[in-house]
């Protein structure tokens, strides 16, 4: 019976990436299929299921085309770009414990609630320690948070190419290969290290070891082929089914208050950071492309397969990903959970 939900969820999936790419909506295996299983799951949830595991198939394919982006000279570009990262994640965070308090004074949500709904970034990870606060609705952080990343999974490829702000790939772009010995070499070094990784609670080990195996073995010699576009729709195919099934209406109290409130914080936030990236574009003379999906409050994966699409630049967008997750998990986070515990956040 499981076997056969997931069959149905797949081929859902998969009919939601066929009729995208035939009209040619943008990164159409990513979208395609979330919102396909999205709305299947909501009017049938007992048809569908999607073991979590297989997006992490997905993550390590993404993880190792990142990781194969991290050249030398990308990482010391990177490396200048510190700064700027520190400076941007900064404001973004602050603007979104603006935004959190205003929607504390206008609705019955608590400020703990709305701040951890808020914050951009680590869903698991802000969703866990919504788990550990009584005073904090997990629900409204859940569907919130939830939302929130529809809105720049969904939104965010949508303005780049209506406004064609994507980028062209360069005539030197060589064809991608489906496989070679040294691919699978390090794609299998990367699973491994992966789990490992899992294990010891490393963040999001299937798609950061990946891209840190990728980029240490490339800069030593060990050069893999870039994955065919196949490979990484399926890549595409596997975390946008997760995300579709992430969303479980049925299941919320109070639906209308509670998803007025989360596109409205998820909005507000997209908006602050469309503004942000158009500033930071302006002022580090990137691309828009490159500069919006930097600072797009999404997961690191869907940001980096939206990178890969429309050929922005992926390490950049990889860098700020990274340092925006490590930044928020090693640093805001336990500042957030101090304050809350103690209760001086009210």
């Amino acid at each position: 019976m499981k076997l056969q939900r997931i069959l149905l969820t797949a081929i859902v999936g998969i009919c939601g990436g066929l009729l995208f790419s035939k009209l040619h909506i943008p990164v159409p295996w990513l979208l395609g299929p979330l919102l396909f299983v999205l709305i299947g799951n909501s009017l049938r949830s007992e048809w569908f299921y999607w073991p979590k595991s297989y997006k992490s198939i997905g993550m390590v394919l993404i993880g190792y085309t990142i990781g194969q982006a991290l050249t030398g000279e990308a990482v010391r570009e990177i490396g200048r770009q510190l700064p700027y990262m520190f400076g941007m994640t900064t404001l973004l965070i602050l603007l979104s414990a603006g935004i959190a308090w205003v929607v504390s004074k206008k609705s019955a949500v608590n400020y703990p609630t709305a701040l951890l709904s808020s914050i951009p970034g680590g869903m698991t990870q802000i969703i866990m320690m919504a788990e550990e606060m009584k005073s904090v609705n997990l629900t409204v952080v859940t569907v919130t948070q939830t939302i929130r990343l529809l809105f720049i999974v969904i939104g965010m490829p949508l303005l780049l190419t209506t406004f064609h702000l994507t980028t062209v790939p360069t005539q030197t772009e060589h064809v991608s290969e489906w496989m070679s010995f040294e691919t699978v070499l390090i794609l299998l070094i990367c699973i491994l290290l992966a789990f490992i990784g899992k294990k010891y609670k490393f963040p999001t080990a299937f798609l950061l070891v990946p891209a840190l195996v990728t980029a240490i073995l490339q800069n030593i010699g060990v050069v893999g082929v870039e994955l065919a576009n196949p490979i990484l729709s399926f890549a595409q195919l596997m975390i946008g089914i997760n995300i579709g099934m992430m969303m479980k209406p049925r299941e919320l109290e109070q639906k209308g208050q509670t998803i007025a409130l989360a596109v409205t914080s998820a909005a507000a936030l997209f908006i602050v950071a469309m503004l942000l990236g158009i500033i930071f574009a302006q002022v580090n003379h990137l691309d828009y492309a490159t500069a919006l999906l930097s600072l797009a409050p999404g997961g690191m994966d869907q940001m980096g397969a939206i990178a890969h699409a429309i050929h922005a630049n992926l390490s950049i967008v990889a860098g700020y990903q990274v340092f925006r997750a490590f930044y928020i998990l090693f640093v805001i986070q336990p500042i957030i959970a101090y304050f809350l515990r103690k209760q001086i956040i009210k």
